[in-house]
């Protein structure tokens, strides 16, 4: 068992065989062995692949906000290279293809469900959701186009003037900030719509 959790590409695997076995056991108990692939099951299919890398890419993003920069003038100078050459690249690779596989299995998603349309009109009872997959839009744009290319060269990624790295380091800073802003709304906006909120 320790094998398994001494790898990450193991823990995963066997999270995924977790999933497959109760997949597997709850259609056996309701008489059918094979889950059935209607509209219904693979909306939630891509429901569940939203919300997996949603939930990647908002506790990244949280990480950064609430952990990383606070901790960052705490760390003595001889150890912040570890931060910022080996935990930050790595951390937002994983954070900005969480943002996107976010983005783009919500979108599919709305498709699916009948609501995109709601994103150019808010019209009821979609209100709620498009509010949400605009701001889930506008921070996935944010981290592709501001955060992404200021931190690539704030972390030496791409070389730039000492003057450059410090201004772009802020740019990032900020616009990480200005998601983790917008992040409670669009998740309250999110939960909202199948709950009844808003």
């Amino acid at each position: 068992m320790g094998a398994i959790f001494q790898s990450l590409g193991r823990t995963v695997t066997a999270g995924v065989v977790v999933l497959l076995v109760i997949i597997g056991l709850v259609a056996a108990m309701s008489g059918s062995v094979a889950v059935s692939v209607q509209h219904a099951w693979v909306a939630f299919f891509f429901r569940w692949l939203h919300v997996l890398s949603g939930v990647m890419w908002i506790g990244l993003l949280w990480y950064f906000n609430f952990v990383q920069m606070p901790s960052m003038p705490k760390i003595p100078d001889e150890q912040k290279p570890a931060i910022g050459k080996v935990i930050a690249p790595e951390a937002l690779f994983w954070f900005r293809w969480a943002a996107l596989s976010t983005m783009v299995t919500g979108l599919i998603l709305a498709g699916m469900n009948g609501y995109i349309g709601a994103l150019l009109t808010f019209s009821r009872p979609y209100t709620a959701i498009a509010i949400g997959m605009w701001l889930g839009l506008i921070m996935g744009i944010n981290v592709w186009a501001i955060i992404w290319p200021n931190q690539k060269k704030a972390l030496g990624i791409v070389t730039v003037e000492a003057a450059d790295k410090a201004k772009a380091a802020r740019i990032a800073m900020l616009a990480s900030r200005f998601n983790t802003m917008l992040s409670i709304p669009m998740l309250y906006c999110m939960v909202a719509q199948q709950n009844g909120g808003l």
